[in-house]
């Protein structure tokens, strides 16, 4: 497949970095007038598990999006603990559960997601979506942050 390269980067495995996988995700694919709700989930979630279930100390993880005709967007996040892949298929948590929901929600908005592993320890979890599924005109448009002003203090 021809892809063109939309964005790779190398961020802290730290909640900070996980923030910044999902802004970088908006800018990129706001600049490209595409719709990015769903895509800024799918990379919430899974830098949220790389920095949680991926983490080794002094190691970071990254973020590649990867842009394709159709358009069809590949998301991609790498960490180094290839032991903490994501069970497939995705089982639903126990009702009583605090966590485990997050790659419920990456299948449910993507249209396929699977993990690869690299070379020892490298873990890939990938998700690939479709940005030409029609969408309202509002949806995905505008990152919600933005939708309510912050008071600034003087």
């Amino acid at each position: 497949m021809n892809q063109e390269i939309t964005l790779v980067a190398t961020l802290p495995s730290t909640p900070r970095g996980a923030r910044a996988a999902r802004a970088l995700t908006v800018a990129e694919l706001a600049e490209r007038r595409l719709p990015f709700e769903d895509a800024a989930q799918v990379v919430a979630e899974l830098a949220a598990n790389a920095v949680t279930h991926g983490r080794v100390r002094g190691r970071d993880f990254r973020l590649a999006l990867h842009l394709a005709q159709g358009p069809t967007l590949r998301i991609e996040v790498s960490d180094t603990r290839r032991e903490f892949a994501p069970p497939a298929p995705c089982q639903a948590p126990d009702a009583e559960a605090e966590s485990g929901r997050g790659l419920a929600l990456v299948a449910a908005l993507a249209a396929r997601w699977g993990t690869d592993l690299g070379p020892a320890p490298l873990k890939t979890v990938w998700a690939e979506m479709d940005l030409a599924s029609p969408i309202s005109p509002d949806r995905g448009f505008r990152d919600p942050v933005d939708q309510y002003p912050v008071p600034h203090d003087a």
